[in-house]
């Protein structure tokens, strides 16, 4: 009986043929009456987002300026431009419900007891929408960003993947790349060496996270709970493999690194989960279009914020940032890093293969040269 609900409220209706369309609407650009036909089948209805929410962008008009790039502008602006101060740029998301995300935001980089004293400016790499279920539901567009002083310290990494003596990646070079960061096995290696690096070339990020339609925290919780623990569970499943292979070999295997014995099994990890179980607890409903962000510095703790947006009578804009907490402990947040970018299966095979493209994009250029880039 739920099907047919799920279908009609997902589904997208075919767009109507433009000349029926046109000789069905009279003078005023109605639609012709049709008589008891209306009443026996009425006209179908688009189920989706109005046109007007892919217009405005967090209280700003959204344009196309010089270059055909989009970008959110104050309502009254007459020539906007990238260049101006108030002007957002904007990357589409594939999807009419959460239409944009900013090239660029600004996250804190500190926080004392009373308010946040600082902020750094972080570039957009790539995004994708999550999806759920057989029928592919849209749950949230997730995005990669990466903080742009540690651009460079980026691209040295990923293009020492391939040449640890080039300063940008030729074509076949370029193509290797991809091939490895869409590589099950090879993917998590790479992430996994760019993310265990915490000292002078440590890079920080941050995943944005903007729900498609209403939820809840929970939901979201759990969501990356089951990650997590998804992964710590083929951790131990390939010690087990090894460890049995020794004793079938009666002979030394070395463990595979960084992955130690008992890595995920000790008491202090199962304390830091508890920690992040507690950021969302209690927090009730994230609204569709709500932001979350998660955040990893250099020595890979783990922060989480949360920004509601405000509806007013000129339309929406986003209200002040709420610092949920933090985890210190860098496994949690290398754990839930690898669950949309390393590994065979990862949350939103379209987030990573965006997410690839905007790496891709990155070491074609010269290290120091990039400023932010992305498809």
């Amino acid at each position: 009986m739920a099907a047919p609900f799920l279908l009609i409220y997902i589904w997208d209706v075919p767009p109507p043929d433009k000349k029926d369309a046109k000789d069905d609407l009279d003078e005023n650009g109605k639609p012709k009456s049709r008589g008891l036909l209306d009443l026996v089948k009425p006209r179908p209805t688009h189920a989706d987002s109005p046109r007007a929410a892919t217009d405005s962008f967090q209280g700003k008009k959204v344009v196309v300026a010089a270059g055909d790039k989009i970008i959110a502008a104050p309502q009254d602006a007459k020539n906007p431009s990238v260049s101006d101060p108030e002007a957002i740029e904007l990357v589409e998301t594939g999807t009419s419900y959460v239409p944009y995300f900013p090239r660029n935001i600004s996250l804190p980089t500190s926080s004392g007891p009373e308010a946040i004293t600082s902020s750094a400016s972080y570039t957009l790499i790539g995004l994708g929408i999550r999806k759920v279920s057989f029928l592919r539901v849209q749950v949230y567009v997730v995005g990669l960003y990466v903080k742009t002083a540690d651009l460079s310290s980026f691209q040295n990494h990923l293009i020492n993947t391939v040449n640890p003596t080039a300063s940008a990646l030729i074509p076949g070079e370029k193509e290797a790349l991809r091939s490895a960061l869409l590589d099950g096995e090879k993917s998590e290696k790479i992430w996994q060496s760019i993310l265990a690096d915490d000292g002078s070339r440590a890079v920080s990020m941050a995943l944005r996270v903007v729900p498609t339609r209403s939820t809840d925290f929970k939901h979201l919780q759990d969501g990356w709970m089951r990650g997590v623990a998804t992964r710590t569970d083929e951790v131990r499943r390939k010690q087990q493999d090894l460890l049995r292979q020794q004793a079938s070999d009666d002979k030394r295997v070395a463990l595979p690194q960084p992955v130690e014995e008992n890595e995920f099994s000790d008491e202090s990890f199962g304390l830091a989960m508890k920690e992040f179980k507690n950021l969302f607890q209690g927090r009730g409903k994230a609204p569709k279009g709500s932001i979350i962000v998660l955040t990893r510095d250099r020595v890979g703790a783990l922060g989480a914020y949360y920004q509601n947006i405000v509806k007013t009578n000129k339309g929406e804009k986003p209200g002040d940032m709420a610092r949920l907490g933090e985890v210190r402990d860098e496994r949690v947040s290398r754990l839930l890093w690898q669950i949309y970018l390393g590994g065979k299966d990862v949350s939103s095979e379209d987030a990573r293969r965006n997410i690839v493209d905007g790496c891709i994009h990155l070491v074609e250029r010269p290290v120091g040269t990039v400023e932010g880039m992305v498809q």
